[in-house]
């Protein structure tokens, strides 16, 4: 073997859905597969989402849409969070691809070039990204809901953090603005399904959860990126490992090589927190992330390791992603397309 391969456990997905669409109680769970499906591949995993029992996708854009579409078949809504922008209007149609409206002019388009054509609609309540402002929306409430729309939802900003005031004020503003619509609602995605069923409404938006990126005891790991050890030196005590000569050795120790790096997704600000794992044993990275390697402390080995594990049962996204200083979202969809990837598993 010599590139690292990524492996993407299917069966843990459809668990982690089927897990969280539990946990939003009466609501139902969609399923977020923007990115490529956060960057581990939308063709392989939207089939076994829908096979799970998923049968609302959330897209980032119709290009995105259209992958999808051709993915999982004729029949499940797949909802675009960009809506319908000027030069979508084909694709939206023939793919029937659901736009969240996002503006007035989102609206006055989508109506006049696709009448009838399904759509939902999306209100900002205080993320300020996309949506209506609560003004807009109600100048035009009426005459969109006697069109009917497929959903109306919102977008939590801060769901990571639920002692948050932010949450509290977004949910009393959500109820206001769509308090008996007669609509299917939509609030959470992974991180406020987990704030409790006050957030969950009639539809939520599972994503980094499905994929391994975050932390719940729920939840199943998802990923294993092992990388082949390239070479093994001896390094004497005082000699200096990397560029910049930022780390010295202080004793004699044993220094692997792994063909990987911020090319790969993997930034240098992850040393010198990082850690690789060899049969749950944890290795420290010594010196500096390079572009396509990393130079890793086996000294504490009982044996010379023919493979080290990046990410891992011991070490999920969640966790190298604090090393980094960064979020698992980032290090997910920046998962390099030089691993070899292997899925595993299936649903039926």
């Amino acid at each position: 073997m010599t590139a690292p391969t990524l492996t993407i456990d299917l069966t843990a997905i459809a668990a982690n859905w089927r897990a969280l669409d539990a946990l939003s109680g009466s609501g139902e769970a969609g399923a977020v597969v923007k990115a490529d499906a956060y960057g581990l591949g939308v063709a392989k995993i939207a089939p076994v989402l829908l096979r799970a029992g998923a049968r609302r996708f959330f897209v980032a854009s119709p290009d995105e849409g259209a992958v999808v579409r051709q993915s999982i078949g004729p029949g499940p809504q797949i909802f675009v969070f960009s809506g319908h922008m000027a030069g979508d209007t084909e694709v939206i149609q023939d793919l029937d691809l659901t736009p969240l409206l996002n503006s007035l002019d989102q609206m006055t388009r989508h109506f006049e070039s696709l009448p009838g054509h399904g759509f939902g609609v999306q209100i900002d309540t205080g993320l300020n990204r996309l949506g209506m402002e609560a003004g807009e929306w109600l100048a035009v409430a009426a005459i969109a809901l006697e069109r009917d729309p497929a959903l109306v939802i919102s977008h939590l900003a801060c769901a990571d953090d639920p002692q948050h005031p932010m949450n509290a004020a977004q949910l009393a503003e959500f109820h206001d603005l769509t308090d008996g619509i007669g609509v299917p609602r939509s609030l959470s995605a992974t991180g406020g399904i987990l704030l409790g069923s006050q957030f969950h409404f009639d539809v939520t938006r599972p994503g980094i959860g499905l994929y391994g990126g975050l932390s719940a005891p729920q939840l199943r790991p998802v990923l294993r990126l092992s990388a082949p050890v390239v070479q093994i030196r001896e390094v004497s005590a005082g000699e200096a490992i990397g560029y910049g000569r930022a780390y010295e050795a202080q004793a004699p120790m044993l220094v692997a090589t792994i063909p990987c790096g911020y090319a790969d997704g993997l930034p240098r600000s992850l040393a010198p927190a990082m850690r690789v794992w060899h049969e749950g044993t944890p290795c420290p990275v010594v010196g500096r992330i390079s572009m396509d390697l990393i130079t890793v402390d086996i000294t504490a080995l009982p044996e010379e390791p023919r493979l080290l594990d990046i990410l891992c049962p011991e070490q999920g996204p969640e966790a190298l992603a604090a090393a980094a200083g960064t979020i698992s979202y980032e290090i997910l969809t920046s998962l390099s397309r030089r691993y070899t990837r292997s899925y595993v598993g299936s649903v039926r």
